[in-house]
């Protein structure tokens, strides 16, 4: 009777082992979509000129966005909103940068530009483009003015 008890407890122990693994993966969960806030910011409006903006997303198999973290995406600079032929969620790392953004979401304006760009957070698309340039295959975008 004993043993029949430890048997028991055992099968137990690992089924609810199994179950616990299988709930609640993080590795099987894609990002469905990101939003930035502030949407729109003026630097002149922050101490120091240091924007704070905050991305939240939802992922697969939910409906409630939740606060991203750097473990969940990256951020950029994406360029100036002027730029005639700007790509949607490309991160521009090749040529001039008017703002920089850390990857927790603080952004600041260049010295002495004047103008607005944009700061994009999502998850790097797997294809590298031919120059070296990294595009976000799912992104929101906030823009940044530049007093």
């Amino acid at each position: 009777m004993m043993r029949l008890a430890s048997s028991s407890g055992k099968y137990l122990l690992v089924l609810t082992a199994l179950l616990l693994s299988s709930c609640g993966s993080s590795s099987n969960r894609q990002l469905q979509s990101v939003s930035i806030s502030p949407p729109a910011a003026d630097a002149k409006n922050f101490p120091g000129g240091q924007v704070q903006f905050v991305a939240t997303g939802v992922f697969s198999g939910s409906s409630s966005p939740v606060t991203l973290t750097s473990n969940d995406i990256t951020w950029c600079y994406g360029g100036s909103t002027s730029e005639a032929n700007a790509t949607p969620g490309m991160c521009v790392g090749d040529i001039a940068q008017f703002a920089s953004v850390d990857q927790n979401g603080l952004a600041q304006c260049a010295p002495l530009f004047q103008g607005s760009v944009y700061i994009l957070a999502g998850t790097l698309s797997p294809v590298p483009t031919p120059t070296g340039v990294s595009l976000l295959k799912v992104y929101g975008s906030g823009q940044l003015t530049c007093p």
